[in-house]
């Protein structure tokens, strides 16, 4: 139960409480009430009939003294009350007065002779008021007072029950009140300051608090998502700056192998030995190479950090796979022949793609340029665009398709397999990651960046990069891409 709805519910309850109580006891002295009424009413009623006969007596409804009234005094014991009167009003004897002063005083007759010879109940007494007739003249008038002692009893001891009822129940109300203020609000909010100055000093914290679904509840869940993401962040600023450590050291090792030759090359040309003309034009070529290399190397190195940057987004557009494929993967003919390996090409995509194109082309060069230079002359490279509703290649090599296959649903697959050397296992997790690769491919003037653009680029767009790799078969580049109009919100 959320938190406000338990204190609205807890007000209500308290608010209704003395509502419920008043209601409880007169609910409970009605019914006493009713069980009590036919019991009193005949006890009263025979009460009455035993005074009744000494109160006949016609002696006694004239001016005497008090002495003479000793037998009335003694039926009226406890609370009853017996008062006579003359027909006149006059107050004869009344058993609540010891004293002459209450009597001899006249009563208006109106009152006196209003209820005669009729039994009225009242709230805590019932009364009789009867005529005394002599030889057929009225000489008097007695009222009977009888105190209602067992309902007063009864109706004080529901009284004293329902207020009792009452004030254990608002105890029980404060008490679960407070237990609950305690559970849902106290403790919470103690372990959840706990488990902050924890987070703060470093300190372990137990992930697996259970937290209830109200208010305080949502505010802890909220807590361990924002620790969740300072974390995520805090991993991602150590992973980035290892990552710019590994990249300063490995491109200062990178421009310092042709720096080095730069040097000793120009220092033969400019004041060493006297070199022969083919000489000099062999030395001028490896400075121009190195340079070239070099050039290279920064200016893949200056888009890899700008694909980092999240301000640098490159616009996308709308574009007909079919033509747009067909276009991306020509051009490749020429460096294959070459290096004497035979590509086959293939393009099966009719949707549309909304993409980059100058970096779509980035990607397939980099990746066709690093498989061309681990391709052996004389074996086959294969280069594919298969979309969501085409048939995949019966040249894919057979011990990937199971993983390609959950790798493909529901996008286009860009498809680069050479025959080659396998590439270990230990390398192939770290293959994306700038400056990481193998030995031959810095041999043969290769950045190391041209994977890890390649990944960039495509994660922009909204897409994936697998790489598969296997002894006796080769190497499969494989970059899912989304199919349809939308462009990437990431």
């Amino acid at each position: 139960m959320r938190i406000k709805t338990w204190l609205a519910l807890s007000y209500l309850i308290v608010l209704l409480l003395p509502f419920a109580a008043v209601y409880g006891l007169y609910i409970s002295i009605s019914h006493f009430d009713r069980r009590q009424d036919l019991r009193e009413f005949v006890a009263a009623r025979q009460q009455m009939e035993e005074l009744e006969t000494i109160l006949q007596e016609e002696k006694l409804y004239h001016i005497q003294p008090r002495e003479n009234y000793q037998e009335i005094e003694k039926a009226a014991t406890g609370s009853i009350r017996i008062t006579l009167y003359r027909p006149d009003g006059i107050t004869l004897y009344s058993s609540w007065d010891d004293s002459y002063a209450g009597r001899l005083l006249q009563v208006d007759t109106s009152r006196l002779y209003s209820g005669l010879n009729h039994l009225s109940k009242h709230a805590r007494t019932y009364s009789l008021k009867q005529t005394v007739f002599h030889d057929r003249e009225l000489t008097g008038i007695y009222e009977i007072t009888l105190p209602r002692d067992v309902w007063i009893d009864g109706v004080n001891n529901r009284t004293i029950m329902v207020g009792g009822i009452l004030g254990l129940f608002v105890v029980l109300v404060y008490g679960t009140v407070i237990w609950l203020l305690h559970r849902k609000l106290t403790r919470p909010l103690g372990q959840l300051r706990e488990n902050m100055m924890a987070f703060a000093n470093g300190e372990p914290l137990n992930d697996q608090w259970n937290h209830s679904r109200d208010e305080i509840g949502e505010l802890i869940a909220h807590f361990y998502q924002m620790k969740k993401q300072i974390e995520r962040t805090r991993q991602e600023l150590v992973q980035q700056q290892q990552e710019k450590q590994f990249i300063v050291a490995a491109l200062s090792h990178d421009l310092k192998t042709p720096l080095t030759v730069i040097q000793a090359y120009s220092e033969s040309l400019w004041g060493g030995r006297l070199l022969s003309e083919e000489e000099r034009l062999e030395y001028a070529e490896i400075l121009f190479n190195k340079i070239a290399y070099m050039k290279q190397l920064l200016q893949d190195l200056s888009l890899y950090t700008s694909l980092q940057s999240e301000e640098k987004e490159a616009e996308q557009v709308l574009v007909d796979g079919e033509e747009f494929f067909d276009m991306l993967l020509n051009g490749y003919e020429e460096p294959c022949t070459q290096n004497k390996i035979k590509l086959h090409t293939e393009v099966c995509a009719a949707n549309t793609y909304c993409l980059n194109p100058g970096q779509m082309m980035r990607v397939v060069d980099n990746v066709m340029s690093n498989s061309i230079r681990h391709t052996p002359p004389g074996k086959n490279l294969w280069l594919a665009v298969v979309s969501s509703d085409c048939p995949l290649p019966e040249w894919v090599f057979h011990p990937f398709h199971r993983e390609l296959e959950s790798f493909w649903k529901g996008g286009t697959l860009l498809l680069i397999q050479n025959h080659g050397k396998a590439i270990p296992k230990e390398l192939q997790e770290r293959i994306f990651l700038p400056f990481v690769q193998g030995e031959d491919a810095r041999a043969n003037g290769s950045s190391g960046l041209g994977l890890s653009i390649a990944k960039k680029i495509i994660e922009q767009h909204g897409g994936k990069i697998g790489l598969w790799s296997e002894d006796g078969y080769g190497t499969l580049i494989a970059c899912w891409l989304r199919e349809g109009e939308q462009k990437d919100e990431a």
